[in-house]
């Protein structure tokens, strides 16, 4: 039996307990436990949002009792699991696990999403990523309903928030879908138009979301080389440093480059 196959078996024995009893010591103090090994968090976290999907998805009446799970476990604050303690990977399974949830109904979405918009913006970078992802999942299954929230987050939200609606949407699996790699488009040329706009770019969010932005043009352009190109030759003219970091670190990708090398030698040319 493999690792993660063992982490499924053992969660879903500890959440039948739970679900039975209410009693959730013996679930987190596994979790704790179990996540403290080396290269143990991707595969525990990932069997903790399979089980509460498959779970919630099997019985209406669990699912109530599984999103409160999941709720207080993201809701633990950052004086009681602070950066790097082993007590994050409740927070990033409660996280995941809102994510999953949200993906089960357009009417589970929408409260889902509220919750990863807050988890977005918070202190521990750790607990951010979890927001991206959990915008994955339930982008991967509600995407009428999480698209146009999405666009809100990019038009009105902060540059953390903005961070968490790119990374949902440049899941390469979901880039292959219909409809995906243009709503993928549209929000990344709203964040640059904001980024260009903007005057106050000292913070660390406006750092991360630039960072973001280093690589995740790069999956979009891939996915519509056309119009994509086409963009990216637009940025290129642009006398904006920041505009034009992005635009350098995309091109030195190498999903770009091996693709299309005559096209990123001419925009880089452009560039200088």
């Amino acid at each position: 039996m493999t690792a993660k196959e063992t982490y499924i078996r053992d969660v879903a024995r500890l959440l039948s307990g739970f679900i039975a009893s209410g009693n959730t010591t013996d679930l987190l103090g596994y979790l704790t436990a179990e996540g403290g090994l080396p290269g143990a968090d991707p595969e525990l976290t990932g069997a903790f949002t399979g089980v509460v999907r498959e779970f919630a998805a099997a019985d209406p009446d669990d699912r109530r009792l599984l999103w409160d799970l999941c709720i207080m476990l993201a809701d633990i604050p950052p004086e009681g699991a602070p950066a790097s303690d082993l007590h994050e990977l409740l927070i990033s399974c409660g996280i995941r696990g809102i994510g999953t949830l949200g993906s089960l109904s357009p009417a589970c979405a929408e409260p889902a999403l509220t919750r990863l918009a807050e988890a977005s913006a918070d202190p521990r970078q750790r607990i951010r990523e979890a927001a991206g992802m959990g915008v994955r999942d339930i982008l991967s299954r509600q995407r009428d309903t999480v698209i146009p929230e999405l666009a809100r987050w990019v038009e009105g939200g902060s540059w953390l928030t903005m961070r968490a609606a790119i990374m949902g949407i440049v899941e390469p699996d979901l880039l292959g879908e219909p409809d995906i790699p243009t709503a993928a488009f549209h929000l990344h040329r709203k964040v640059l138009i904001r980024i260009y706009t903007a005057k106050e770019r000292q913070s660390e969010a406006f750092g991360a979301l630039r960072a973001t932005l280093g690589s995740t043009l790069a999956l979009v352009i891939a996915a519509l080389p056309g119009i994509g190109f086409e963009y990216l030759r637009q940025l290129a003219t642009l006398d904006d440093p920041d505009i034009r970091w992005i635009v350098r670190e995309n091109l030195r990708e190498s999903g770009l480059q091996k693709r299309y090398p005559e096209t990123v030698r001419h925009i880089r040319a452009q560039i200088g």
